[in-house]
């Protein structure tokens, strides 16, 4: 028994002295950045899928920093034609079949964007896992492979977040962000985030294939697929305008 004891303590003891020497803010900020540039245009693909159906929703998207972005629906039909541009924390529709452009209100943020489980909020959230967060190591797992730094996040007092803590697992080889965990204020798991499929994107390696999981309602989950990703491209924010959503195809 105290040969176990011992071996168990000393277990605990090299993981938190490996603990020391990572630097996890770094590591976190890797993995968030593979999904970010400077700028970037792309093609992506979100299958929404419900128990009884689904559907499948395709669109060009283009960003600028994180302050900046516009999403043109290409597919299906019904919806071709939709713009939606966040600028800073604010957030516009352009309809083109009523020909109207409707400014999102706050109210309305944390209510499902396309159907989706994704949220009008997930689209112009502003929230830094770096900066609004403090990150802790808190053990390692392997996820399809990869072996992982399971990382939690708990957000600072003061910060613009909705989270109550999130849980990440980050690969410690390239740094992927392969599943995530979503929690509220009161420690119920809201959303599981689940990674997968690496390519290569433009100049780097990264996850390709993400689903939504809602906690609370079995048998739905949101797809998004990357199916082409060019960063640091040459955009400037008079792109972003409310007259440029009715001309851009």
């Amino acid at each position: 028994m105290k040969s176990i004891l011992l071996l168990l303590f000393l277990l605990i003891g090299t993981f938190v002295s490996n603990a020391q020497d990572i630097n996890i803010k770094e590591i976190v900020k890797q993995a968030d950045e593979k999904f970010r540039g400077t700028s970037s245009t792309g093609e992506m693909t979100m299958i929404i899928q419900r128990p009884t159906w689904s559907r499948e929703v395709t669109m060009k998207n283009w960003t600028l920093g994180n302050e900046f972005s516009m999403i043109y629906i290409t597919a299906p039909a019904k919806e071709k034609g939709q713009v939606f541009l966040k600028r800073h924390n604010e957030m516009w529709n352009w309809v083109p079949s009523i020909e109207r452009m409707i400014k999102i209100p706050p109210s309305m943020m944390m209510q499902s964007w396309m159907g989706s489980d994704f949220t009008n909020d997930d689209l112009v959230r502003e929230s830094s896992l770096v900066k609004d967060y403090e990150q802790k190591l808190v053990g390692e797992e392997t996820i399809d492979s990869y072996e992982c730094f399971k990382v939690e996040l708990i957000p600072y007092d003061d910060a613009p977040v909705v989270w109550g803590k999130i849980i990440m697992w980050i690969s410690k080889e390239e740094y992927h962000w392969l599943k995530a965990e979503y929690y509220d204020e009161d420690n119920y798991l809201v959303n599981t985030e689940i990674l997968s499929e690496i390519k290569q994107m433009d100049d780097r390696r990264m996850p390709t294939h993400l689903e939504m999981i809602p906690a609370d309602e079995e048998g739905n989950k949101t797809i998004l697929i990357f199916k082409d990703i060019n960063f640091n491209v040459n955009l400037k924010e008079s792109f972003f305008s409310q007259q440029n959503m009715r001309r851009i195809r």
